[in-house]
Formats: C-alpha cells, sequence, structure tokens
C-alpha cells in the first residue's frame, strides 16, 4: 500500500501561489512533487486544511480549494484536541502555532506516514521533531515522518 500524506495547507499555498523570487525553489518543488511523485501516495487534508485555505485574496482562495478538491478530510476527534492541547502545553509548539499542531495531532491520530509541509518554523523542523515524538509517544501514537517536499524529492 502507498505511503499516506497528510497534505498542510503551505503545501497547497506554494502550489497556486503566483511565481515570487522570494519563494521560488519551495514553489518549483511542490509543483514537481505535485505533478510528477503524489501519485505515489495516498493524499489526506482535514477540515483545518480546508478553513485555513479559505482565507486570504478570493482568487487564491479559489486555486488552493480546487487543488484540494478529492482529497479525503481526515476527522477531528477528542484524540486529536487531546494531542494538540499537549503539543502546546507540554510540546515545543507556542500557543499561536496550535493549528500547527492541529496538523500534527491530526497527521499523528489518523495514524499517517508524513505530514508535508514547508513550514519548517514548527512542523518540519529537526530541533523539534524529538519533544514533538516524545509527546506523541506519551499520548500512545508514532508520529509521522515530518519533511517538506524537498525531502520526497530526493527519495
Amino acid at each position: 500500500m502507498p505511503p499516506s500524506v497528510y497534505i498542510e495547507t503551505s503545501i497547497v499555498s506554494y502550489l497556486v501561489a503566483r511565481p515570487s523570487r522570494d519563494a521560488i525553489m519551495a514553489q518549483r518543488q511542490t509543483r514537481d512533487w505535485w505533478a510528477t511523485r503524489r501519485g505515489g501516495y495516498r493524499l489526506f487534508a482535514s477540515e483545518v486544511v480546508m478553513r485555513e485555505a479559505a482565507s486570504g485574496e478570493p482568487e487564491m482562495v479559489r486555486r488552493r480549494t480546487q487543488a484540494l478538491r478529492g482529497i479525503p478530510l481526515l476527522i477531528i476527534d477528542p484524540a486529536v484536541d487531546v494531542l494538540t492541547r499537549a503539543l502546546v502545553e507540554r510540546g515545543p509548539l507556542p500557543k499561536r502555532a496550535e493549528s500547527d499542531a492541529d496538523h500534527i495531532a491530526l497527521a499523528t491520530v489518523n495514524r499517517l506516514d508524513i505530514l508535508l509541509t514547508w513550514n519548517c518554523r514548527h512542523i518540519a523542523n529537526p530541533r523539534m521533531y524529538a519533544t514533538i515524538a516524545k509527546v506523541c509517544r506519551a499520548h500512545g501514537f508514532e508520529p509521522p515522518i515530518l519533511c517538506t517536499p524537498d525531502d520526497l524529492l530526493k527519495r
């Protein structure tokens, strides 16, 4: 069975973004992965992703929503809420990054293999992974791999 991947909001944001010199590498890598590699994975998103994707400029909202069409949404159950709180209260994520904790908790509780993101501040941050993993394991879950499309393009 192909690996399961949680598509965090930054992935669809870069996928549909207008070209920018500041983020051209991330845009290219996201588009390359989406065009050539996503078929080798089972993709999932969530209501958190949909809510974040629905914010902002109407044309970008339309593009992000279109990109997410057909991707199954994970359910937020009580275990997700408990793990989100623990990642903020006992883990490395600050309160202002609660939605990032939601993404991690959703992928973890649903036992997905990979959480794909360009958020390297709070999610795909190697310095935070050990603490994130410790909190997840303390709640009975194995954390997913937290990585960028660049990481998956190298595999």
